[in-house]
């Protein structure tokens, strides 16, 4: 995951374990202890890297958000977690009444941006698919994942330890822009 850019739990460990010829998935590490261990292999070995390229995609992200704020959106996953890398996008939750909203403010500013969806698992059990866009700002790739309007106060499963998803609005991000 940090050397080559699988953003994939399950495929990042069927990937790691055909390199070691591991067929028991019991032996498979969870998320959360890949989590950790990206982690700890980021702050030995690319310290200085690592925490330049984090400043880069948290200040991204503000800008972002700034520009999106009528969708209430909310930064997650590795960028927020402090983990993202070299090969990290710039996830953000938008809530919007329709996807199209999103997708007409992108259009109106001249922003290129390919349309995909996503399965997302919520409190219930239940999973959905999540329309997204995904564009380039700079060097930094930046996805969008629209929800309707009444998901915004129930986040979806985080995938590293299946409990709510941590979201952050742009006052926490810019806190968190102080401090690094």
């Amino acid at each position: 995951m940090a050397d080559e850019g699988v953003k994939n739990f399950l495929v990042a460990k069927r990937k790691a374990a055909a390199r070691l010829h591991v067929t028991n998935k019991a032996l498979f590490p969870s998320n959360a202890e890949i989590e950790q261990a990206l982690a700890d292999y980021q702050r030995l070995f690319k310290a200085p890297y690592q925490a330049a390229r984090l400043r880069l995609l948290r200040e991204t992200a503000a800008e972002a958000m700034r520009f999106l704020q009528r969708f209430r959106p909310k930064l997650v996953g590795s960028v927020l977690a402090g983990t993202a890398g070299e090969y990290s996008d710039v996830n953000l939750h938008l809530f919007a009444d329709t996807p199209e909203e999103v997708l007409l403010l992108l259009l109106e500013n001249n922003i290129p941006a390919a349309t995909t969806s996503c399965r997302q698992r919520f409190g219930n059990g239940e999973y959905a698919s999540i329309p997204q866009y995904t564009f380039t700002a700079g060097d930094v790739t930046i996805e969008l994942t629209i929800f309707q309007l009444d998901v915004e106060r129930e986040a979806p499963r985080s995938p590293v330890d299946g409990k709510p998803m941590r979201r952050a609005g742009l006052t926490e991000v810019l806190t968190l822009l102080e401090q690094d």
